[in-house]
């Protein structure tokens, strides 16, 4: 087993990590980089990026998360492939073990492991990835446009979803598995109240059709009891919202996490509980979850992590 030294270690990579390594590059803290088991993160899954500053053309999500790796590159971040398997943050310097025994000795740890958005498990999902199943309405909404959509999920997250892409589609169908909505009273109400959303109570997705995208959903009414029915949804985006896994159980046992999962930080700032350790990205965001405000909380965990290492004469 080897180890070696580093001042800033960045695990992850997408829009946080990229942007950290860009920060960190060119205050000359030599940060190495470890990209994880999704290089570019949850944007590599997203064809078309319009609302990332800086791309008034538009541009894929592949290409956004190459630019930001070349750009990390051009200033002398070390990037390399491999999965975080082992995390000591118990004392300082921290201990990161990585795939094949590989050891790195960090003065500074910048978490960006990012959240995995939470799908239903049909093959559909993945074979219409970028051909109309998206886990990101603010993201993809824009494209269905006039469009018929189905939203997955019965909570909070799923009723903003719907009201958000409401605004922008013809009609959006909301898919409840249970008979009501898990949601607060106030967000029930306004789904209620918005003639273009249509609640699909007691529904079960158990599939998706189409020829060279999403043109509609299987699904099953009262699934499993005597009166069950097929019913066909035609629609063009079906859009998930069953909640997010934040990637932080490697770091759980010394960072604070809340009941999801994501990395609580001091306020504004990427500062976890361990001292010289930050965290960045969808890992500690519930509620934006977007390319830009990732891009941005990695800026904020470069800085951070620069300061640190000046206050310790590091």
């Amino acid at each position: 087993m080897s180890r070696e030294h580093r001042r800033c270690l960045i695990i992850g990579s997408g829009p946080a990590g990229y942007t950290a390594a860009i920060y960190a590059s060119r205050a000359n803290l030599s940060p190495l980089l470890y990209e994880g088991i999704q290089p570019g993160g949850q944007l590599t899954q997203t064809t078309d990026v319009e609302n990332f500053p800086g791309y008034p053309e538009g541009i894929t999500g592949p290409a956004l998360t190459q630019d930001l790796r070349n750009q990390a590159l051009r200033f002398g971040t070390e990037i390399r492939s491999g999965l975080a398997t082992k995390a000591d943050l118990s004392k300082a310097p921290y201990v990161i073990t990585f795939e094949e025994g590989v050891e790195v000795e960090a003065d500074t740890v910048i978490i960006a492991t990012g959240a995995s958005a939470k799908y239903l498990g049909l093959p559909d999902e993945e074979k219409y990835a970028g051909m109309g199943v998206s886990a990101c309405a603010t993201c993809d909404g824009f494209f269905y446009r006039n469009k018929k959509v189905a939203v997955v999920g019965g909570g909070d997250t799923a009723c903003e979803e719907a009201l958000y892409l409401a605004s922008l589609a013809s009609h959006v169908y909301m898919i409840v598995r249970k008979d009501y909505l898990r949601a607060s009273d106030i967000m029930r109400q306004r789904v209620a109240a918005n003639e273009k959303i249509t609640v699909l109570y007691e529904h079960n997705t158990v599939g998706l059709y189409g020829e060279d995208g999403v043109e509609g959903a299987h699904l099953v009414k009262h699934l499993g009891q005597p009166d069950e029915e097929r019913v066909d949804l035609p629609i063009d985006g079906f859009f998930l919202a069953i909640g997010h896994h934040p990637n932080s159980e490697l770091f759980a046992d010394y960072v604070e996490v809340d009941e999801v999962g994501y990395i609580k930080t001091e306020g504004p700032t990427p500062r976890t509980r361990v001292p010289g350790v930050f965290a960045a990205g969808d890992v500690a965001d519930p509620l934006y979850r977007q390319a830009v405000t990732a891009a941005a909380s990695g800026c904020k965990a470069a800085i951070e992590a620069e300061r640190y290492l000046g206050e310790h004469g590091l």
